[in-house]
């Protein structure tokens, strides 16, 4: 099975390339943000863990989001894949994630990291921001911000696949299909 994780910093393009990633290899795509919304707006007790902390304004511990995502998982056997799309974003969750798959027999088959340049990534969601109603989108001190929480909490997840030879990066500038077709290039040479 494939265990894809598709990295990158906010605004990179993650959402719209794993859409296009699901169609061309039939995976199914996981996305937190989705399962924290499914979760809670189905009042689940992992919904209703998540609601409490998020009303106390603290972050939803690792184990309530492993919870959502092994629930995810286990809810669609058959599938040829994951995509993981925002997740993991720490070396806790992704040594979690490994050990998940690893009960089920199962591991990481790689990430890939799409690589954009910090500028192009501002300009990117303050032209995102022009539409997506989303006012954190449209403040450039809160889009570096975001970058720069990305690079200390995330980035390290990078390193701790890198150590075991299954972190990859591409160059996430040019086409939608021309970063498609890099994207491609790589998962084919991991899954062949």
């Amino acid at each position: 099975m494939i265990h894809l994780i598709l990295f990158g910093p906010p605004g990179s393009g993650k959402g719209t390339q794993a859409e296009k990633l699901v169609d061309h290899y039939g995976l199914t795509h996981i996305s937190t943000g989705d399962l924290f919304r499914y979760e809670m707006s189905n009042d689940t007790p992992l919904g209703q863990k998540a609601k409490e902390y998020m009303a106390a304004g603290e972050l939803v511990p690792d184990e309530v989001t492993i919870g959502m995502l092994r629930n995810k998982v286990n809810s669609v056997p058959a599938t040829k894949g994951f995509i993981f799309d925002g997740f993991p974003r720490t070396v806790a969750q992704a040594e979690a994630l490994d050990k998940f798959l690893a009960e089920k027999g199962e591991e990481i088959t790689g990430l890939v990291a799409l690589d954009v340049h910090e500028e192009e990534i501002v300009k990117r969601i303050l032209l995102r921001g022009k539409t997506s109603g989303r006012p954190d989108d449209n403040d450039e001190s809160i889009i570096r911000n975001r970058i720069d929480v990305y690079k200390s909490e995330t980035t390290p997840v990078s390193d701790h696949y890198h150590r075991i030879g299954k972190s990859h990066t591409v160059q996430g500038i040019g086409s939608l299909d021309e970063i498609f077709q890099r994207l491609t290039g790589v998962i084919d040479s991991l899954i062949d």
